[in-house]
């Protein structure tokens, strides 16, 4: 098998070994994964016991009282003045499901695309605290380009920066070299679990850990209630831990990470690696992909990953991908999960992953965006 995917990868296009060559194709482990699939060694499933958060796992920010309110935002407003905080917005995915375009660049509200009303909330961020916060997007070979003729010179390396992901290469169910209808192989960027990787090679967290910086906030792209808060950046610095993961209360049609216990450790794990016998209906919060990491543990961090493999449906072809999950960080970092709204002004989570789910939440976005400064008064 081995040898086939070789000569597979011998015969590929030159310009699309160059593509590999530039965005850190790990041929090896792609070699090794292949065989893996092929040989059906690809369980995702944990195997082991799995528990519930026990009862103060989780800290609810509505439970904070005013006077702990105001200590832990006077302590992150004093970070930001300082500039100890940077924002990093995964932005490396396609909006396939809203017609395979730059989701960057799609119109969030009327005249105003995610990119956009990022700036806007960089820009009035800087006038609330009197620093204006490094903004740094992760974005992949398909998206690194026509993000960056967006922004055009605004783009300095400082507070503005873009830095790309990895990329590898779709695998047919049985672990051959997947080729579309007209023999081209299929590239795509490996998950958001390459966002440790992808800042340590930028350059730009170890500059930031060398100017003092103590926090990273990351969050999705099209999740626009993902913004800079100095209560919960208060919270994160307060309890001292390396990880605060977000959560909110779970709907039924959620899929993705919740927080589970395994050997004593909460950590947020994803649904479908969970063992069959564990009904994720007993935990009742879901993970938001936000995280507040400290920047130095992200900086030092040197874990051994799963490669997940996904299936995708691709020209109607069944395809494999193998992907890194950002939230398996929890199992090598100890993490503080944090409640916080779903819903209203102060709402944290408004993903928007198709046409007809943006169309619904415009008026939430619109809300949330007014009340924290991304639009006109």
């Amino acid at each position: 098998m081995s040898d086939s995917i070789a000569q597979a990868l011998d015969k590929l296009p030159a310009s699309t070994r160059a593509a590999l060559s530039r965005h850190g194709f790990q041929e090896a482990l792609f070699m090794e994964l292949a065989e893996r699939l092929r040989r059906g060694l690809v369980d995702q499933r944990f195997q082991g016991v799995v528990e519930p958060p026990a009862p103060g796992d989780i800290a609810r920010l509505e439970d904070f009282g005013s006077a702990e309110r105001a200590k832990l935002e006077e302590l992150g407003r004093a970070a930001l003045g300082e500039g100890r905080c940077a924002l990093v917005v995964l932005a490396g995915g396609m909006a396939t499901r809203m017609g395979g375009v730059v989701k960057a660049l799609v119109e969030a509200l009327p005249g105003r695309s995610f990119i956009d009303l990022r700036l806007a909330a960089q820009s009035s961020d800087a006038r609330c605290y009197g620093s204006r916060v490094p903004l740094w997007l992760m974005t992949s070979y398909a998206t690194d380009e026509p993000i960056r003729r967006a922004l055009g010179s605004q783009v300095n390396g400082a507070q503005l920066a873009t830095f790309e992901q990895r990329v590898s290469l779709r695998l047919t169910p049985s672990g051959e070299l997947f080729l579309d209808k007209n023999g081209e192989p299929s590239l795509y960027a490996p998950g958001h679990g390459d966002l440790p990787d992808a800042l340590q090679q930028s350059g730009l967290l170890e500059q930031f850990v060398a100017r003092g910086g103590r926090a990273l906030l990351v969050t999705n792209l099209d999740n626009l209630g993902g913004t800079i808060d100095p209560m919960i950046l208060g919270f994160h610095l307060q309890h001292g831990q390396p990880v605060t993961s977000e959560v909110v209360d779970k709907l039924a049609s959620d899929r993705g990470g919740i927080p589970i216990r395994i050997r004593g450790q909460t950590r947020a794990f994803e649904e479908f690696r969970l063992p069959r016998e564990f009904d994720p209906k007993r935990v009742g919060v879901f993970n938001t992909n936000v995280f507040h990491f400290d920047a130095r543990a992200l900086l030092e961090l040197d874990m051994e990953w799963q490669y997940v493999p996904i299936e995708k449906q691709l020209g109607g072809e069944r395809v494999i991908q193998f992907e890194r999950i950002l939230n398996e960080i929890t199992g090598a970092l100890t993490t503080r999960f944090l409640h916080v709204p779903r819903s209203g002004a102060g709402a944290r989570f408004l993903p928007c992953k198709d046409v007809e789910e943006l169309g619904q939440r415009r008026p939430e976005i619109e809300a949330v965006a007014r009340a924290r400064g991304m639009l006109e008064p």
